[in-house]
């Protein structure tokens, strides 16, 4: 084939840097008292920012999970066959601690760093940070149950990928999973069908259907079942102590939109054998902290999104020209790269914020607790919501490029729903808050101190709060408004936290343009006179 021209004005590929050069994220750790993850932090960063490590998450996303329900001779396995790519990305994120480590953690701030660090490797491939989460939250549920928690989470907190089928006691390390909603009912797990009945010796024998099962070939599940006491929560190992297989039966995986590299599953129970955790008839009561733990995932995998999608448009604006000069010396792009920049500083703050108050209310802080049962599911809403968005225009000052598979960019438009979907999609996490604030008055009390530490320091800012007052004093169709109620919330406190914590640059144009009402329906109509350069310096990638 003839020479037809000159490759020239594209890109450099987006790797050699170190992920960990995140300013919002580095203050967020040093306020928490966890600086002494740095090393390890910077050393997944600069993982994390390589070319292999983006190869592991293609391959894992194009090589999809295959699901073999019998072998060649007619036995039901039930075995999901992942590329090693998977393996690869699960093995790192088990070392560095991302799943249950923490618990086992006595450091000051060890949920703060193992957030960051989520976050961090999250941003080289979401789809694995959802077993990693999942066996990350399992852990409160079941310390309801001391001589459960005893065997299991010293083998959940283990930084040992053991991946395959074998008994729970002979493994080195262990991955939890959940099997919560069901055909009929979705969010409304009260009225799951699934049958527990006891078996006479400690255990009880599970009856029935999962609707979605992440994950399906972790070790052990939590799950609900109506037990003859109620609904309840139960503990199912893949693999029963004498070796034989659970009758646990995936019946096929789900044809999803993105997170693609994750296997999802329908599961069927067949008398499978489950240990109780909690008492039964309050299964939800007994699960409702891991969703909470997931739901802080949810966010810092919202905030991870969204981290690597502004960095990659900087990277392309910063090397490619247009009508004569460089993306990023125009007007206009930079109006769109500034915004961009700022919704993602204010994604990652909020949830290490949250992270923070983990740390804090499981030290016993009352305070920090109730702050942190409101804004998180204020904050869930929120943040996943602006995800989807975030990702849309990002792609598209990559142009045409950025449409393009080999950009990187159309999966992360394709994972950015899911977090605000999964542990409860929209209407379940606005309501969830407004559910907080009626059960718990003092999480109102502790939300709004957590604003009044910003008071004075911003015109828009005290009004809003003003606003928010008087809104939440007004209790005529509530639940009706509870949407537009919850978001202000979430902007409010964002900007609470930027006004505290970060430049004056941002925290100036975010209280201006999502408080101040300066800002059009899209991405890129900040208000003049904002500092485009210490925003957009903010979000480029920082060669390692």
């Amino acid at each position: 084939m003839p020479h037809t021209h000159e490759v020239t004005n594209q890109v450099p590929l987006p790797y050699g840097h170190n992920t960990a050069e995140d300013p919002a994220m580095l203050a967020a750790l040093h306020r928490a008292g966890a600086d002494w993850v740095l090393p390890e932090l910077h050393e997944l960063g600069r993982l994390a920012g390589t070319e292999q490590a983006a190869e592991w998450g293609r391959l894992a996303n194009e090589h999809e999970p295959v699901l073999h329900t019998h072998d060649r001779f007619g036995h039901r396995i039930d075995e999901v066959e992942f590329h090693p790519a998977w393996h690869e990305l699960m093995t790192i994120a088990v070392e560095h601690g991302l799943h249950a480590a923490p618990w086992q953690d006595a450091r000051p701030g060890a949920h703060t760093a193992r957030a960051a660090k989520f976050y961090l490797w999250s941003q080289v491939e979401a789809g694995h940070g959802c077993p990693i989460s999942m066996t990350y939250a399992s852990v409160p549920a079941l310390r309801t149950t001391p001589e459960l928690a005893g065997w299991l989470e010293p083998l959940l907190a283990a930084r040992h990928y053991d991946f395959g089928l074998r008994e729970p006691h002979g493994k080195r390390g262990l991955i939890a999973g959940m099997s919560m909603t069901e055909k009929q009912g979705g969010s409304d797990v009260r009225t799951n069908t699934t049958v527990a009945l006891p078996a006479g010796d400690g255990t009880y024998h599970l009856t029935g259907h999962k609707w979605f099962t992440s994950a399906p070939m972790s070790d052990v599940f939590l799950t609900l079942a109506q037990a003859p006491g109620g609904l309840s929560c139960f503990v199912l190992p893949r693999v029963l102590p004498d070796g034989t297989r659970n009758a646990l039966r995936i019946q096929r995986l789900k044809d999803k939109l993105g997170n693609r590299s994750n296997a999802s599953s329908e599961l069927e129970y067949e008398e499978a054998v489950g240990w109780l955790v909690g008492e039964e008839g309050r299964g939800v009561r007994t699960i409702i902290e891991m969703v909470n733990m997931t739901r802080l995932d949810c966010t810092l995998g919202a905030a991870a999104g969204m981290r690597v999608a502004v960095q990659r448009a900087v990277q392309h604006a910063t090397h490619r020209k247009a009508f004569g000069a460089e993306l990023i010396h125009q007007p206009l792009m930079r109006n769109v790269l500034a915004d961009l920049s700022l919704e993602s500083e204010a994604a990652t703050t909020i949830a290490l914020r949250l992270a923070e108050a983990t740390d804090r209310s499981l030290a016993g802080d009352e305070d920090e607790a109730d702050f942190r049962r409101l804004a998180l599911a204020v904050t869930k809403y929120w943040t996943c919501k602006r995800g989807p968005a975030h990702a849309a225009e990002a792609l598209e000052c990559l142009g045409g490029n950025g449409y393009a598979e080999e950009s990187g960019m159309p999966r992360i438009y394709r994972e950015a729903p899911l977090v605000s979907i999964w542990e409860g999609s929209g209407n379940v996490a606005a309501l969830d808050a407004l559910r907080a604030m009626a059960r718990n008055p003092r999480s109102v009390d502790a939300y709004f101190a957590e604003l009044e530490a910003a008071a004075g320091a911003d015109r828009h800012l005290d009004a809003a709060v003003a606003g928010l007052r008087k809104q939440l004093g007004d209790t005529s169709e509530l639940e009706y408004r509870t949407r537009r109620v919850v978001e202000q919330m979430a902007v409010t406190l964002q900007a609470a936290l930027l006004v505290r914590h970060a430049p004056a640059a941002a925290a100036d144009a975010f209280c201006a343009s999502r408080l101040g009402g300066d800002h059009g329906a899209a991405f890129g109509t900040l208000p003049t006179g904002v500092d485009t350069e210490t925003l957009i310096s903010r979000a480029a990638m920082v060669q390692a």
